[in-house]
């Protein structure tokens, strides 16, 4: 059985098996060979090889023993790394010969990778290669060493959090126990395991070759960890370009494992991923969006460009979606993020705006930038929304719900008409955000974050605010009850509240029980108001951020949100008096 649909298959023959061998996309282009784990077989790779071949000629094959490859026999000394080694320059030579290859490992496809790019009779056969779960066990050598001979309180502590995390190691090298348990109830266990402790979403995979593949592959250990723990090469450096993806939810490896790298990898580049170990099947965009501007990168010769802002090591490649992000704070937000190395999805209902932003986005920093046309209050239209993005795009990592529109005048001028515009977009327009995204995050299960712009005026009374205050202050309402639901799957929700900003939204505000030529000269005196207030939207972009990293629930952004907010927790009745007064016309 196979996840691969369209993959085109081919055997080729080396040291007495037969490996299997599927191949995607054009093989004019860059040759990007992705190699697996244990206990998997390349249908791990599934979710990401059909997005990666859109671009490049992806080749994945069954490691020996795994899948619809055939086993050495006898399967002792099987499984050692040279004979990996010779596995993979057999189907190198055979899907891209004299063109060296992009590798991709996980997990024990990342072990032996390190084998691949560090042995001398590889160089000149990979571009570049990224590692993902998977340590080289040379430098895990060097590592344990390093520790033994210079013990410190916080290198014991190094040795026993990763020796606690590798508890399974030593479990596979016991003899026959292994094979029992994975032809027999662990394998059967195997994929609820995997979705309840991974949140790793079934769709067929495993495949049924699961208890052949993990008792064959128990042999990878035993064939090689002792011997290379205890005597590492000397000379294990990479000769080519290495991305280190790590994810820090990682339950096998240490974040720690990874310290001085840089000493075996003169081009290394670090990456992060708040995510568990399989992350080719929960996190496939995100690594097909990394993998993809490594590979760029090396074929052009050029180091990948990383971005610079403030929280480049939060943000890099996720992916964030910005409402009303046409102008004002919306802009300022998917700016920010772009600065930060995050993908942005710029939405708002004029296109040529949203446009612009994703245009501007790219030019700051943001890997891919795409603009969507669409009306917040609109449900369809955002159900349509939500299903094209996590198609083409992926799911959101945060969400910024921040489009909204601005109406005054008393309440007694308000009509149901300019109460049903103005909770359609600001109310019911985060709504449909939290909804349809926030679902796919939980659905998911590896978390996220989602802010919705409130307002000052959603704990600060006004009389010449009525309806908008009413709006901001149901979605600040709605903030913190879904930030209560949704805690204990790991999504954040943040209020934020600016406060007066000096944006667009003055222009095109809307004032009740007034004609044309009042609302006219309204709106002047409003926008000149806020232009000397001159608050920058730049700086409540810097405090969206700052919320999502922070995971702050409530966030007065200005200082009169801030003095606000203060007043509406210790000095109610002040500001209800406040709220009487009349508001300059």
């Amino acid at each position: 059985m196979t996840l691969l649909e369209g993959a085109r298959e081919r055997r080729v023959r080396t040291g007495g098996v037969d490996l299997c061998v599927a191949e995607l996309g054009d093989p004019h282009r860059p040759t990007v060979v992705l190699v697996h784990g244990y206990p998997d077989s390349k249908e791990v790779w599934s979710e990401v090889a059909p997005r990666l071949a859109d671009r490049f000629h992806v080749v994945l094959y069954d490691v020996r023993g795994h899948g619809r490859s055939t086993a050495p026999k006898p399967l002792r000394g099987g499984f050692t790394l040279e004979k990996l080694t010779d596995d993979f320059l057999a189907v190198a030579d055979a899907v891209s010969p004299g063109r060296p290859v992009h590798l991709v490992g996980h997990d024990w496809g990342s072990v032996q990778a390190w084998e691949f790019v560090t042995v001398q009779r590889t160089e000149g056969r990979i571009a570049s290669f990224t590692s993902m779960s998977g340590p080289s066990l040379d430098h895990f050598g060097h590592w344990i060493a390093g520790r033994l001979r210079r013990p410190t309180p916080r290198r014991i502590g190094q040795l026993l959090g990763q020796g606690a995390k590798s508890w399974y190691v030593y479990a596979l090298h016991t003899p026959a126990l292994p094979e029992l348990a994975w032809r027999g109830p662990l394998g059967k266990a195997w994929p609820r395991i995997l979705q309840r402790a991974e949140k790793v979403p079934s769709a067929g995979y495993p495949t049924a070759s699961l208890p052949t593949d993990a008792a064959h592959g128990a042999w990878l250990y035993r064939d090689n960890v002792r011997s290379r723990l205890r005597r590492p090469r000397t000379d294990a450096h990479a000769h080519a370009p290495v991305q280190l993806i790590t994810p820090l939810g990682d339950a096998f490896l240490s974040e720690r494992l990874y310290d001085g790298l840089e000493q075996w990898v003169p081009e290394l580049t670090r990456r992060t991923l708040p995510a568990k170990h399989w992350i080719p099947r929960s996190r496939p965009d995100q690594l097909t969006s990394w993998i993809t501007e490594f590979v760029t990168s090396a074929e052009a010769g050029r180091t990948p460009v990383r971005a610079t802002g403030k929280y480049a090591e939060r943000f890099g490649g996720r992916l964030v979606l910005v409402t009303g992000a046409g102008s004002g704070i919306g802009r300022a937000t998917a700016f920010a993020f772009a600065e930060a190395g995050a993908r942005v999805i710029a939405v708002d209902r004029d296109a040529e705006t949203a446009a612009r932003t994703a245009e501007l986005s790219r030019l700051l920093g943001a890997p891919e930038a795409w603009a969507e046309t669409v009306d917040v209050s609109d449900e369809q239209a955002m159900e349509k929304l939500a299903d094209k993005v996590a198609a083409e795009y992926g799911v959101v990592d945060v969400l910024v719900n921040n489009a909204g529109i601005g109406l005054g005048g008393p309440f007694l001028d308000t009509t149901t008409e300019d109460w049903r515009k103005v909770l359609d977009v600001n109310l019911w327009g985060v709504i449909h955000g939290c909804r349809l995204f926030g679902r796919q995050m939980a659905e998911r299960g590896q978390g996220g974050h989602i802010v919705n712009t409130a307002s000052a005026a959603a704990f600060q009374p006004s009389r010449a605010l009525p309806a908008y205050g009413t709006s901001k202050a149901a979605v600040l309402m709605l903030s913190e009850s879904l930030r209560a639901e949704l805690a204990g799957r790991g999504i954040g929700v943040s209020a934020v509240c600016p406060g007066i900003v000096n944006t667009g939204i003055t222009s095109t505000a809307r004032f009740a029980g007034v004609d044309a030529d009042e609302e006219k000269r309204r709106r002047k005196r409003a926008t000149r108001l806020y232009g000397l207030r001159n608050y920058p939207p730049e700086k409540v972009a810097d405090a969206i951020l700052r919320a999502v990293v922070r995971n702050q629930a409530v966030v007065p952004v200005t200082p009169e949100a801030r003095a606000a907010h203060i007043l509406a927790r210790w000095a109610p009745k002040a500001l209800r008096a406040l709220a009487r007064l009349e508001p300059p016309l």
